[in-house]
This record gives C-alpha cells, sequence and structure tokens, in this order.
C-alpha cells in the first residue's frame, strides 16, 4: 500500500472511532430526525390544502403543543395516581403469591412426582442479582434529570429545524458521499423516508388499536385502574415482542388481588387482542410498510439496546427500517445485483 492508501485507511478507522464515541449523540440526532419525519408528514397533508409550507409548520407545531397540553392536563393527572396505586398495591400482590407457594408446598404430598416449588428465599436469592441490575440501570437512567431535560431540548431544537428546511439538511448529508453517487443518495433518503412515515403512521395506529381495545375489555372485566394498563399497553406496543408481554403483566397483577377467576379472562382476552392486531391489523395498516421478518426485528432489538440502551431500545424498529432499506438499496441493487451482468 502507498502513502495515499494508508491515510484513507487510517482515515476510516479514525472515523469509525469517533463515530463509535458519538454513538448516543447521533441516536438522539436520529431521534429528531424520527420526529422531524412524522411532523413533515402531517405538514405535506396539510400543503394539499393550499396552505403555504411556513404556516402549515406553524399550525402543526401549535396543534402538537396544545394537545400534548390536554393530555398532561387531562390524562397525565389521573394516571400517575393510578399508577401509584399500581405501585402500592405490589407488596399485596407478593404477598398473595407467597401465600400461594405456601398453600402450594402443603398439597405437595399428594403429588409427589411433581417437583417441589422453589422456597419464598430461593425466589428471593435467584431474584436478587436480576434485581440489583434492574434497578442500578433504572438509577444510573434517571439519576441525572437535568441531562435528560438537556437531551430532550437539544431534540425539540432539532426536530424543529429540521421541519423548517429538511432540504439543507439532506444535501448537508448527501456531501458525505461521492459525487458520482450523490443523485442515487438522494434517491434513497426518499425510500428511506417512505418507509420510515409508513412505519410511524402503522405503529401509532396499532397502538391506538391495542390500548383502545385493552381498556374496553379490562372495563367489561370490571378490573381496577383501567387507565394505566390501557395507556400501558398501548405504549408498550411501540416495543415488539417485549412490550405486549410486559404489558399483560400489570392487569394480572390486580386481578390476582381481585377474583383470580379473571386473570384467565384477562390472559383470553389479551390473546384476541393480539391475534387481531397481529393478523388482521397489521397485514392491512401497514401494506406499504417495510416488511420485517420476526427473527430480523427481534436480533434488531437485541443488538440495539446492547449498544445504545434503553433509547436503543426504543428506536430499534424505525432504525432497523432505514437500515433494511439502505442495505437493500446500496448492498444489494447497486453491489450485488451487477455482478450477474457482468458475469
Amino acid at each position: 500500500m502507498n502513502l495515499g492508501q494508508w491515510l484513507g485507511l487510517s482515515s476510516l478507522i479514525i472515523s469509525c472511532y469517533i463515530l463509535w464515541e458519538i454513538r448516543q449523540v447521533l441516536l438522539l440526532v436520529f431521534t429528531a430526525v424520527v420526529f422531524a419525519t412524522a411532523l413533515n408528514r402531517l405538514v405535506k397533508w396539510l400543503r394539499k390544502f393550499k396552505i403555504r409550507r411556513n404556516f402549515a409548520i406553524i399550525i402543526v407545531l401549535i396543534a402538537i403543543t396544545f394537545l400534548s397540553l390536554l393530555f398532561g392536563w387531562l390524562v397525565v393527572p389521573p394516571f400517575l395516581d393510578q399508577f401509584q396505586k399500581l405501585l402500592g398495591l405490589l407488596p399485596n400482590v407478593w404477598e398473595r403469591l407467597r401465600v400461594n407457594l405456601i398453600l402450594l408446598s402443603e398439597t405437595q404430598s399428594r403429588f409427589d412426582w411433581l417437583p417441589p416449588p422453589p422456597s419464598l428465599n430461593d425466589l428471593l436469592t435467584r431474584l436478587q442479582p436480576l434485581l440489583t441490575e434492574i434497578f442500578t440501570n433504572f438509577f444510573t437512567v434517571f439519576s441525572n434529570s437535568l441531562v435528560i431535560i438537556l437531551q430532550g431540548f437539544f431534540v425539540f431544537f432539532l426536530t424543529v429545524t429540521m421541519l423548517i428546511n429538511p432540504q439543507q439538511y439532506r444535501r448537508l448529508f448527501l456531501k458525505l458521499f461521492p459525487s458520482f453517487y450523490r443523485q442515487r443518495g438522494e434517491e434513497i433518503l426518499t425510500l428511506s423516508e417512505v418507509a420510515l412515515g409508513n412505519w410511524l403512521t402503522g405503529v401509532t395506529i396499532n397502538c391506538l388499536f391495542i390500548g383502545t381495545l385493552s381498556g374496553l375489555g379490562l372495563w367489561l372485566l370490571n378490573v381496577n385502574l383501567v387507565l394505566v394498563h390501557a395507556l400501558l399497553a398501548g405504549l408498550l406496543n411501540f416495543i415488539p415482542n417485549v412490550g405486549p408481554a410486559a404489558s399483560v403483566i400489570f392487569p394480572l397483577m390486580v386481578a390476582l388481588l381481585d377474583a383470580p377467576w379473571k386473570i384467565w379472562a384477562i390472559l383470553i382476552w389479551y390473546f384476541i387482542i393480539q391475534n387481531i392486531e397481529s393478523y388482521w391489523l397489521t397485514p392491512t395498516v401497514m401494506a406499504k410498510q417495510v416488511s420485517l421478518l420476526p427473527a430480523v426485528t427481534l436480533m434488531a432489538q437485541i443488538f440495539f439496546a446492547q449498544t445504545f440502551g434503553i433509547l436503543g431500545l426504543l428506536l430499534a424498529l424505525p432504525l432497523a427500517v432505514v437500515a433494511k432499506t439502505w442495505i437493500e438499496e446500496v448492498l444489494f441493487k447497486d453491489i450485488l445485483d451487477p455482478w450477474d451482468s457482468v458475469v
């Protein structure tokens, strides 16, 4: 290798190292891109009514601010109140589980072929490292509230600036590509924007569907703290695989203290909702979405969660959607597919 090649390789290694060191900042930038894409879709919809873009942006920002304040005024206070009550029920839930384990231990002699249930001490011993790690990570994430607030303002500022003049940022990003590939890069950026926008629309409809039906079913079953369970079911549905499974835990805890038969009713209801969402709503609403195989979705969640933490887990799906678009267009269509014609 000559000197120029060594300099190019060294520059590539240094660039990769710098990108790795600022990966959290890049993830915040991508978060702003996701928000800007969602708001830009609303702006484009208003533009169909012959509204100037600047006025459309102002209308969207005012509408989002108004809805956020309305949500914070009408929904957040009762949600926090019910969530506090739910946390207060945790000792009672644990005591009920302990009593059930004791009763199971007393009747175990009738079923010698069954393995003995673990004692409470064994359970605490096994769960202690996991609980310690969870609370340590929770404290690490939320201990420095000032950093979180600054990160929120950073994302908000980037979102607004990208929304006001998105073409300027697109041109700045395209300068990273060679001149002969910039037009193709513009096409791939457009495809990524469409894919991300379709995914955002689909996942929003899915979350509203899951939250509404969950709340309706729990209300009919007369389960306490319906608002908390419905909101958590809708929000956690944003995280595939993990979210739906986690959302059913809280209503099961409340049902355990109320009436044990409701546990089976809740499980059946959530099973019905998830099947309707998986086999009817998702194929209908997300027909234009970039399809991801379940195994790919799970691997993306594990990879981005290990790399970026909790925020990476939340953004695993939009990151996977954008990555899939670039891999298909650049690696497959532009690099690998032309090999057939060469051969």
